[in-house]
C-alpha cells in the first residue's frame, strides 16, 4: 500500500510540477510532433523586431522566414536538418500556444492549428547589426550583454549562413572544412587568449601578493630564460614599468617573468575560478581549456602568462569574466529569452536575472577595472578615450602559427562607474587588438549610446 501511495504521489507530481521540465528539453523529440496541432511562434528581438517567423500558405504548407537572413544565423539558429541556436532552446515554447482557451476550441473542432507563443529574445537588433558590419568579411565573432542581469544583446559569428537557404546548401555547408559556416565561433570556437589573458595573471598577482603597489618592472623589449626569449609585440621596449603601466602598455616582457614567478599552479587555480577547464552556465558551449600546472617548464610558463601555450578560450568566456568584473566580481547566469507572450501578446513568462556565481571578491573586480579602464586611458585601447562614455578594457594580439600571424582581441565594458555594455571582439588574422577589435567595440559602444 505505501508503495503504491507512494507510486501514485509522484505520478501527481511528476505530471503537476516537473512534466514541463522534461518536455521542455532540446533532446525530447517528442516536442516536434507538437508541430501537427500548433503553427510554430514568432521570435522576436527586444526592439520588437521579427527575426523569425511562419508563413502559412492557401494550401496548408508552411515555411519558416528568417527576415534579417545572415545577420542572426548562429544566435537565432534554423529549424531545418535539426535545430541549432534560439530555434533550439525555445522549441516548447515555440510549439506551445496560450491562446484563448475558446479558441483553441474552436481551432481544434475545425481541425485548425493553435498559433504557437512568442518568444522575445534578449537581443538587440540595432547592435546585432552594428556587430554584423563592423565584422564586414572577416572571419571571427562578436558577443554583448549587459553584465547587471546577463541579457546577451548581441552573438555575430562569421562565417555565416543565410537560414533561409539552409535546405538547398545543407550538404555543401556541413563538408565545407574551410569556412566551418555553421561553427558558431562565439561560444565554440577555441582561440589563444593572447594578452587578454594578463586579466587572469593580474588577478593571480594581486591574490599572491596582496596588492600591485611596489611592483617594479624594467623592459628591455625582450627577456630569456631557459634559451627561450619573449619579446614585446613589434619589439617596444617600454622602459621602468609600475604594474598599472606594464598593464596598459600590454608587456609580455614584464608579464612572462611574472609568471616564472607566480608559477603554473598559482595560475592554474586563478584561472579555475575564472572558469577555465569548467563547465559555462551555457546551453550550448565548449569549455576553455588551461594546462600549466606545476611542473610546467620555464619556456611554456612564459608563454602561457602572455595568453599563448596551450590556452584556449572562447570569445564568450572572456565576455563573461569581462562582466564578473564589470559587475563587482558576480557573473550573472547568461540567457537570450527575456519573455514569452501568447499570439495576442499577453505575458507567459518571463526570465528573471539570476546570479551565477562570484568568480572574484568586489575588491579584486575593482582593481582589475582600473587596470582597464588605464588600458583606454593611456595604453594600447586608447582608441575609446574621449567618447561621450567612459570605457576600460584590454587588447590582445594572440599568435596562431609560426610566421607570427595573430588574431585580434578585445574585451571591454562602457560606463565604468555604473556599467552598462560588456563587449568582447575577435578577428581572426585581424593582427593586433588595438588596430582591428578594438573599432569595432567602439561601433558597439556607439550604437548602444547614440542610435
Amino acid at each position: 500500500m505505501c508503495i503504491f501511495a507512494g507510486l501514485i504521489a509522484y505520478l501527481i507530481y511528476f505530471n503537476a510540477v516537473r512534466s514541463e521540465t522534461f518536455i521542455n528539453s532540446p533532446y525530447n523529440t517528442r516536442q516536434d510532433t507538437f508541430s501537427d496541432r500548433v503553427v510554430r511562434g514568432e521570435i522576436l528581438s527586444s526592439d520588437g523586431e521579427v527575426l523569425a517567423r511562419t508563413d502559412v500558405y492557401d494550401d496548408g504548407s508552411e515555411e519558416r522566414v528568417y527576415p534579417y537572413s545572415n545577420i542572426f544565423s548562429h544566435v537565432i539558429g534554423y529549424d531545418t536538418h535539426g535545430k541549432s541556436g534560439l530555434e533550439s532552446e525555445a522549441n516548447f515554447q515555440l510549439l506551445t500556444s496560450h491562446e484563448f482557451f475558446l479558441n483553441q476550441m474552436k481551432n481544434e473542432f475545425f481541425g485548425d492549428k493553435n498559433m504557437g507563443d512568442t518568444v522575445v529574445s534578449t537581443l538587440r537588433a540595432d547592435l546585432q547589426t552594428t556587430a554584423y558590419n563592423a565584422l564586414g568579411d572577416r572571419r571571427g565573432a562578436v558577443v554583448a550583454m549587459e553584465p547587471s542581469t546577463g541579457k546577451i544583446l548581441a552573438m555575430v559569428s562569421k562565417p555565416d549562413f543565410d537560414p533561409n537557404t539552409l535546405s538547398e546548401n545543407w550538404d555543401w555547408l556541413v563538408s565545407d572544412e574551410t569556412n566551418s559556416s555553421l561553427l558558431n565561433r562565439a561560444t565554440m570556437g577555441q582561440y589563444p587568449p593572447g594578452s587578454t589573458f594578463k586579466i587572469v595573471m593580474a588577478l593571480d598577482y594581486y591574490r599572491k601578493n596582496g596588492s600591485f603597489d611596489g611592483y617594479s618592472y624594467l623592459c628591455e623589449g625582450s627577456v630569456t630564460m631557459e634559451e627561450h626569449t619573449i619579446q614585446c609585440y613589434g619589439g617596444a621596449v617600454h622602459g621602468q614599468e609600475d604594474f598599472y603601466t606594464a598593464f596598459a602598455n600590454s608587456c609580455n616582457c614584464a608579464f612572462a617573468e611574472m609568471g616564472t614567478k607566480l608559477g603554473g599552479a598559482s595560475i592554474l587555480e586563478t584561472s579555475e575560478d575564472l572558469l577555465f577547464n569548467k563547465e559555462l552556465p551555457l546551453d550550448s558551449y565548449r569549455k576553455s581549456s588551461f594546462t600549466l600546472n606545476k611542473k610546467s617548464g620555464t619556456p611554456l610558463t612564459m608563454q602561457t602568462s602572455i595568453g599563448q601555450g596551450n590556452t584556449l578560450a572562447s570569445p564568450m568566456h572572456m565576455a563573461l569574466i569581462t562582466s564578473a568584473i564589470a559587475n563587482g566580481g558576480v557573473l550573472m547566469k547568461p540567457y537570450l529569452i527575456d519573455q514569452v507572450v501568447n499570439s495576442t501578446g499577453d505575458l507567459v513568462s518571463t526570465t528573471e536575472p539570476e546570479s551565477y556565481k562570484r568568480l572574484m571578491s568586489n575588491n579584486e573586480a575593482t582593481l582589475l577595472g582600473e587596470l582597464m579602464k588605464g588600458v583606454v586611458e593611456r595604453g594600447t585601447a586608447a582608441a575609446l578615450s574621449g567618447q561621450g562614455y567612459t570605457a576600460a578594457g584590454k587588447t590582445g594580439s594572440a599568435e596562431y602559427d609560426e610566421y607570427g600571424s595573430s588574431h585580434a582581441w578585445f574585451v571591454g565594458y562602457s560606463n565604468v562607474d555604473d556599467p552598462d555594455l560588456v563587449v568582447a571582439v575577435i578577428v581572426e588574422d585581424g593582427g593586433t587588438g588595438s588596430e582591428t577589435a578594438v573599432p569595432i567595440a567602439g561601433q558597439l559602444f556607439n550604437t548602444y549610446y547614440y542610435n
